[in-house]
């Protein structure tokens, strides 16, 4: 893995809406990626590679994927069409250490429910209402510089029940003007991956262009980035390590 102060990223995005529906464009006329991409180099991160769906192999070859720190993805009407070898092998880099950050509507993404072990299911609701995300968790790295909330004025809902295993911290939690709560700030660790669920980021709405919502992504690079751990080891082992 690289060093801490340079570290790899990849912001993964299908880039289907964009190319499809002008509401979607007028935001992001160089693709959701793009936007994401730029914000993380404004906060300070000089590797940023992006890859979508219709490349070859996604774009997320073995190459792009073992020169990957953290891993990024925003995914929504095709999941589908990932392939279920590169969500494998996306899986597979996770448990290995990688860092993976699932945005909006990757809650529905295969390598995501696969490392999740459930449905991934909520309530949903497209009304462009007021969306207001506290920090439940004003220590924790990836809240830092935010404030106490985030407040956007169109966005659309996602409510409770969250089919997602407990996580192993909560760091945001959304209040919608309709009325419902959702988990929207979720950190959970798969082997020796760590996994942030952000919530915001329907394509209609400027949501990525959001100075707080682009620091929050910042601050979850570099949380989410490889660390040094206690060596793991698995299989037979045919010498025991006291005389039996």
């Amino acid at each position: 893995m690289t060093s801490p102060n340079a570290p790899r990223l990849t912001v993964w995005n299908e880039y289907r809406h964009e190319l499809e529906n002008p509401a979607v464009s007028a935001h992001y006329p160089q693709g959701i990626h793009a936007v994401i991409a730029e914000g993380l180099r404004a906060h300070g991160f000089e590797s940023v590679q992006t890859a979508t769906l219709d490349e070859p192999e996604h774009g997320l070859t073995d190459e792009v994927l073992n020169d990957t720190d953290v891993l990024l993805w925003w995914g929504h009407k095709a999941h589908g069409d990932v392939s279920e070898e590169v969500a494998a092998k996306v899986v597979a880099r996770v448990l290995d250490g990688m860092g993976l950050i699932v945005l909006h509507s990757g809650h529905f993404s295969k390598p995501f429910k696969t490392l999740m072990g459930t449905g991934c299911d909520l309530k949903w609701r497209e009304a462009g209402e007021r969306e207001r995300l506290w920090v439940v968790n004003p220590a924790h790295p990836i809240a830092q510089g935010v404030g106490e909330h985030i407040t956007l004025e169109h966005e659309e809902m996602y409510g409770e029940h969250f089919d997602i295993p407990a996580p192993d911290e909560l760091v945001f939690v959304s209040w919608f003007a309709g009325g419902e709560v959702f988990r929207s700030g979720c950190t959970f660790t798969r082997g020796g991956g760590k996994i942030f669920y952000f919530r915001p980021g329907h394509e209609t709405f400027p949501t990525y262009h959001h100075p707080q919502i682009q620091q929050v992504i910042a601050n979850a690079a570099r949380w989410a980035m490889p660390t040094a751990s206690a060596p793991r080891s698995f299989g037979h082992r045919p010498e025991p390590l006291e005389k039996l």
